[in-house]
C-alpha cells in the first residue's frame, strides 16, 4: 500500500512541475489526461475563467473495458469529436504527470487523427 502511495505523490509532483509551465487559455485550452486502473478521462480546461469546455471518459462512453488502449483511442476520438462541435482546434496537452506512453500516448494520437491540434 505505501509504494503505490509513493507512486501517486511522486506522479502528483511532476504534474505540479509540468503545470507551472502549461496553461490553457480561450484561444488554447488545457488536454488534462487523468489514467486509473478501471478508465481513462479527459478534459479541456480553459485555466483563465476555470473552466471546464468539454469532457470525456470511458465511463461516460459506457465502456466496459476501459483500462486497455483501445478504450483510451476511443476517448481520444470523442474528445476530438466534442471540441470540433464546441470549435476548439489547438489545444496544450497535459499529460497529467504520467508517461507519454501505452494508453495517454494512445489518447492523444487518436485525438491528433481525428483532427485536433497540439
Amino acid at each position: 500500500m505505501i509504494k503505490k502511495e509513493n507512486r501517486n505523490v511522486a506522479r502528483l509532483r511532476r504534474h505540479e512541475r509540468v503545470r507551472e509551465s502549461i496553461h490553457g487559455t480561450k484561444e488554447r485550452p488545457r488536454l488534462n489526461v487523468f489514467r486509473s486502473n478501471n478508465g481513462i478521462y479527459v478534459q479541456v480546461i480553459d485555466d483563465d475563467a476555470s473552466t471546464t469546455l468539454v469532457s470525456s471518459s470511458t465511463a461516460e462512453l459506457k465502456i466496459k473495458n476501459g483500462g486497455n488502449i483501445r478504450a483510451a483511442k476511443l476517448v481520444g476520438a470523442d474528445i476530438a469529436k466534442k471540441c470540433k462541435d464546441a470549435k476548439i482546434k489547438t489545444v496544450v496537452f497535459d499529460r497529467g504527470g504520467y508517461l507519454y506512453h501505452g494508453r495517454v500516448a494512445a489518447l492523444a494520437e487518436a485525438a491528433r487523427e481525428n483532427g485536433l491540434e497540439f
